[in-house]
């Protein structure tokens, strides 16, 4: 069947620009309410690109035609396609798929029986063996589905599937951005049933949104059940001291590396976010006891590296996330 949705002009083909293909063309789609992790989700499946890693928007330098889609007749359970009208917009959707990790059967985004793919070009998924997994497997495997530390990793816990065959003992130190980064060694031809890997791994609580990667974007805190941005001010200077080494913290925490730079964005009107400040963020890497409820029209942005630090400063902040 020839594919109606595909991503463009990313590191690979499960990254990108998201394009539909409605009335025999091809257009990007406008980044609307709709798009959220859930929604990605869809995508990534369809695309057999693994689990939504991230969903944001993309300026152009013009307004063009896009596909706009409508909320309501996706909710209906309507295909994309059947959903799609000609819009003009200078905002895009860009999603990033994990490629070669995915947890299906859980109960949210972040739990369910993990499934490897060696092969972007053919994907070819399978399952784990619980034996040829460990604690630091599952940490890399949490961070690179932009998910927060293990916290249950057990055989079965979300259904077999079909018995792991051919699978690769992974060997990983615990800060690679991805599963296939680590060595492994030589594979087993096949697994006791029962024995599959089932990994939940907790809510992320800090996270960079429409960026074009999850190591860039507009800064956001879990806080009290809510996810709201970030606007870090002091008494003195709104702005001025959220520095590149503040911004370190954050990506730290990330695993995205280090700061590259620090911003703020502009929206119309006030809205709800949590006020951080920078000097708290130094003497309290867990952002959620520095959040005050505020209200604000501009928010922190920040762009990390996206290379993950070999050090212990890493390891020490991912158990305080």
């Amino acid at each position: 069947m020839e594919p109606v949705v595909r991503l463009v002009g990313g590191e690979s083909r499960c990254a990108g620009d998201l394009e539909l293909k409605h009335l025999r063309e091809w257009r990007t789609l406008n980044h609307n309410a709709l798009w959220n992790l859930k929604t990605a989700a869809v995508v990534c499946r369809e695309l057999d690109c693994g689990s939504a890693v991230s969903v944001g928007e993309r300026e152009v330098s013009s307004h063009r035609l896009v596909w706009d889609i409508s909320l309501t007749c996706v909710q209906s359970g309507s295909a994309l396609r059947n959903c799609a009208e000609s819009f003009s917009t200078g905002q895009i959707v860009t999603l990033t798929c994990s490629d070669s990790v995915r947890l299906v059967n859980g109960t949210g985004l972040c739990s369910g029986r993990l499934e490897v793919n060696s092969d972007q070009s053919n994907p070819s998924w399978s399952s784990v063996c619980e034996a040829d997994f460990d604690q630091q497997d599952a940490q890399v495997v949490c961070r690179q589905l932009g998910c927060g530390a293990p916290s249950v990793l057990q055989g079965a816990l979300y259904g077999e599937g079909e018995a792991p065959m051919g699978t690769k003992e992974f060997q990983c130190g615990g800060h690679e951005s991805a599963l296939l980064d680590c060595s492994s060694a030589s594979e087993r031809n096949t697994c006791s049933p029962g024995t599959a890997v089932s990994l939940t791994c907790s809510e992320p609580v800090v996270r960079l949104v429409e960026g074009k990667s999850r190591c860039a974007g507009t800064l956001e805190v879990k806080q009290e059940g809510e996810w709201r941005p970030v606007w870090g001010y002091t008494s003195l200077s709104p702005y001025r001291f959220w520095t590149l080494k503040t911004a370190g913290v954050v990506c730290r925490v990330l695993y995205c590396g280090s700061a590259v730079s620090v911003g703020v964005r502009y929206v119309s009107s006030y809205r709800s976010v949590w006020g951080i400040s920078p000097a708290c963020v130094q003497s309290e890497p867990d952002l959620r006891e520095c959040a005050e409820a505020s209200a604000a029209a501009k928010f922190v942005t920040l762009t990390c590296s996206g290379k993950p630090i070999s050090d212990t400063t890493n390891d020490i902040i991912s158990h305080i996330f």
